[in-house]
């Protein structure tokens, strides 16, 4: 199995509640970022897709199991493994980890839509061909 794409985080009290944990929709955001940069790692810029080819990525579902707590000034480690690739979906499995330790897990199902219409439109082939390698074999 290859190593997943990983991005690191650093907790702000932004990111914290009154009780001094990371708030539970502020993982969200950091497996939102953690996506956006393994695109762009590929070489697959977000606004580009948009421009160029007229698609967008969007959120469809997420299964989230929530472990345990974050903490100010964590340093937390978001990944990012592609295990399904579709003709207008990914399937992408994450992870937020503190030393090595699970905090969060989810999966997440990602349609690709035109950007013009909201509508489900197929992956370009230029773009399959970047993802299609980086498949997670059971």
């Amino acid at each position: 199995m290859a190593e997943p794409f990983t991005w690191p985080v650093r907790v702000y009290w932004e990111d914290t509640d009154a009780g001094g944990v990371v708030y539970h929709a502020q993982y969200l955001a950091f497996m939102e970022r953690a996506r956006s940069e393994w695109l762009r790692g590929l070489g697959l810029h977000q606004d580009a897709m948009k421009r160029d080819a007229d698609l967008v990525f969007v959120v469809r579902a997420m299964d989230v199991d929530f472990r345990a707590p974050a903490r100010l000034d964590d340093q937390l480690s978001v990944s990012v493994r592609l295990l399904e690739c579709r003709g207008a979906s990914l399937v992408l499995a994450q992870r937020i980890e503190r030393d090595g330790a699970l905090l969060v897990a989810a999966s997440v199902k990602i349609a690709a839509l035109r950007a013009s219409s909201f509508r489900p439109c197929p992956l370009p082939d230029s773009l399959s061909s970047k993802l299609k390698p980086l498949l997670e074999t059971p």
